[in-house]
């Protein structure tokens, strides 16, 4: 494309002051007026004309953003360590909107907490976060609420770094994944339609004997009597939520 050139040579001021100016090559897109703007409008001030050009470029190119289409990412599946399940023919059970809002609550928190990954322990909060899940009223019924968690998580783990910028999606640990792969099989075994809700995601921690998640449920009262009474109550609602 063809375009102006507008050369600048070092000019003396009449204080004796000199200057350097450079050689800009214009596009023919821009408007003709844009080569006056590189035109000092005095010797008092000689770079007042780029700096303006800057200005004025950029009044240029902003209005063409707006009309840029904004990218969206909508989740209606969680990660999964089994890719092999979505190209079989077996009909996979989808993540209900209160797992995949828990999910992305235990993301945020992870960040929050200056944690470089999402754990089982991130999970947990997740779930309670959510707030409106069968899970959480469960564990809050059993005197486990956010607070307690967070505590024990500071316990067990740590404070994150306060210097540490998390991702924007922390990359789940392996228990963390095996836990979503728990929940999604467990649906699978039991036959039943509908979708995996916050409450297989949760029993999907408890399963992770070794994990972070496991240990502060342990360590808040949580045991193998009031999982198998929670496996009961999902299997009486079916995939219900409240």
């Amino acid at each position: 494309m063809a375009a102006h050139t507008l050369s600048l040579s070092t000019q003396t001021t009449s204080t004796g002051a000199s200057y350097s100016q450079h050689n800009y090559r214009l596009p023919n897109s821009f408007p003709p007026s844009l080569t006056q703007i590189l035109r000092p409008q005095s010797l008092q001030s000689p770079w007042l004309g780029t700096a303006k050009l800057f200005f004025q470029s950029c009044s240029l190119i902003t209005p063409l953003s707006k009309h840029r289409p904004i990218n969206a990412t909508v989740l209606f599946s969680l990660p999964t360590a089994k890719p092999e399940r979505v190209s079989s023919t077996e009909i996979v059970p989808k993540w209900s909107s209160k797992a995949i809002k828990s999910f992305a609550m235990g993301e945020l928190e992870a960040r929050k907490l200056k944690y470089p990954t999402t754990g089982t322990e991130a999970l947990l909060m997740g779930i309670l976060i959510e707030g409106t899940n069968v899970a959480a009223k469960f564990l809050l019924a059993n005197g486990i609420s956010i607070f307690k968690v967070r505590e024990e998580t500071m316990k067990l783990l740590g404070k994150g770094d306060m210097y540490y910028f998390s991702p924007e999606h922390p990359p789940l640990t392996e228990s963390a994944q095996r836990a979503l792969d728990w929940a999604v099989d467990e649906k699978l075994k039991s036959g039943e339609s509908g979708e995996i809700t916050p409450t297989h995601l949760l029993l999907g921690v408890w399963s992770e004997k070794e994990s972070a998640g496991h240990k502060i449920m342990a360590a808040l009262g949580f045991n193998e009597e009031k999982a198998k009474e929670l496996e009961t109550l999902i299997s009486k609602r079916g995939s219900l939520e409240d």
